[in-house]
Order: C-alpha cells, then structure tokens, then sequence
C-alpha cells in the first residue's frame, strides 16, 4: 500500500555528442545537462575513472551527496521534534564502488556527521538521533547497500 505520492520530474540531457555521435569509446564526451523548472542548471559528467570531467560532479558523487543531505534533513527534524538545538552540522561522507565487467554497485556508505549542539546535557541524545533519522531518510532506505553512521557531537 503507497501512502502519500511524492513526484519528482527533470530533464537530463546528454551533450557529449562531439559530431560522430558514439562510434567509439574515446569519441564521446560523457557531459550531462540536468534541468528542472525553477532551479540552477547542472552540467555533470562521468566520474574520471570512466572518461569523464573531473570538475564536474558525477552520479556517484550525487548518490553520496543525496544520502548525506537526506540524513542530515532528516536529523535536523528529529532534533527539533526532541527539543535538542543543533547550531552546525557538517559531514564527510565516504562511499566506496566496486566493478566488475562493464557494471558495478555501490557496497557501503559512511555517513561522518559532526552535530554541534548547545546543551552538554544532551550529548547521549543527539548522539542517539542519528538512528532515528537513518529511519526517517527516505533515501537510504531506497538504496540496497549497508549506509552506516559515524557521527560525532560538539558542545559550542
């Protein structure tokens, strides 16, 4: 049973096409345009591994970001709904990717948070919210491989 519906829309556009199209491995860029009403445009590539654009982000590194975000997002509303005041939060996430053959997986993310908080009294908890927001984060729970949490909490 779905519960409320979510939609999400965009347009993602190879421009990569150097004038042979792919006729061969090394004769096509690997540039992406992604666009969405209302919002920046992105120009992405392939990570450059794979022959891509090492100044622009590439779909392993949005994949990242994406858990990151979601968890963070979803931290800071268990933190409000548990009366626990965060000031700063930054995180180093770590992801790794193993190949095979012309394919590959994602086989972990560590999320890294570094909560600053104002009250010492609260440490244990803050600490304790990241389960309940990894519960919350609608993104790692759609993804098929482990995303764990390494976070830390600083008292300003």
């Amino acid at each position: 049973m779905v519960g409320n519906l979510h939609t999400y829309t965009a347009t993602v556009t190879w421009t990569g096409n150097r004038g042979s199209g792919t006729t061969g491995y090394r004769d096509y860029d690997r540039a992406v345009r992604v666009e969405a009403d209302g919002k920046p445009r992105l120009d992405l590539s392939a990570d450059p591994t794979f022959r891509g654009d090492r100044t622009k982000w590439n779909p392993e590194e949005l994949l990242l970001i994406a858990l990151s975000q979601c968890h963070l997002l979803s931290y800071l509303h268990v933190a409000v709904r548990n009366r626990v005041v965060v000031v700063d939060y930054a995180d180093t996430p770590h992801g790794e990717m193993a190949t095979e053959g012309i394919g590959g997986r994602f086989i972990g993310v560590v999320l890294r948070p570094v909560v600053t908080i104002t009250d010492p009294a609260q440490a244990d908890l803050a600490l304790r919210l990241h389960h309940d927001a990894a519960q919350a984060c609608f993104i790692g729970a759609s993804v098929n491989f482990p995303v764990t949490h390494e976070p830390r909490v600083v008292i300003k």
